[in-house]
């Protein structure tokens, strides 16, 4: 956080650029662990890491109503463990992110990336709508001052998609196999359970 405990934005380098000893956070809005990482990352570990949006989620379908019950369990619970408000599901999970991580990748570019995810979670997993919509979009990317006409010529770009499958490429080649995801070196820490022991390792770096 900074002085001011706000949430800083990214700066919108391409993902190719970053630091290596620079905290990175991947992650897919269509992630409910990811949803309760990004809530907790900042605060555990005590910086603004590079939000980085890419197409790995591996959330997938359930094999039964068992399991997607226990899955669905785990996550309301570390929510409320963690203070969060109180998980509402969106009608399908895992839901159509893909046109609302262009524009996550078009947040990053002009610098609202933080603040554009953010809104764009607490829509899916605190206010239980579909990202496949994109009104629900739009309204994410309001929060995040984006202008909607911006963000729908944008989001249309080869250059968007380009950009989005590049920093996919990138966060594989690091070591990233699921999301969420920590980097921190050439260290890579998967999950929200995860992020104490990245904070270990950022720390380990001081």
């Amino acid at each position: 956080m900074t002085a001011s405990g706000r949430h800083r934005d990214g700066d919108g380098r391409h993902p190719g650029d970053l630091d290596r000893q620079q905290a990175v956070f991947y992650y897919d809005l269509a992630s409910p662990d990811a949803y309760l990482a990004a809530e907790r990352v900042v605060d555990v570990l005590g910086t603004v890491p590079e939000f980085v949006p890419v197409r790995l989620d591996r959330t997938g379908g359930f094999r039964c109503a068992e399991e997607e019950a226990i899955f669905k369990a785990d996550i309301e619970e570390r929510a409320a463990r963690y203070g969060l408000l109180a998980l509402r599901w969106p009608p399908e999970l895992p839901a159509d992110t893909d046109w609302a991580m262009l524009v996550a990748t078009y947040a990053k570019q002009t610098g609202r990336v933080v603040a554009y995810s953010m809104a764009a979670f607490r829509q899916a997993f605190a206010a239980g709508r579909d990202l496949g919509d994109r009104d629900w979009v739009l309204m994410a990317a309001a929060a995040a001052e984006m202008h909607p006409t911006a963000v729908i010529k944008a989001s249309g770009l080869r250059s968007m998609r380009r950009r989005l499958d590049e920093a996919t490429a990138a966060a594989a080649a690091a070591g990233v196999v699921d999301v969420p995801a920590v980097r921190i070196g050439d260290a890579v820490f998967h999950g929200d359970r995860e992020l104490e022991h990245a904070a270990a390792a950022l720390a380990a770096l001081a």
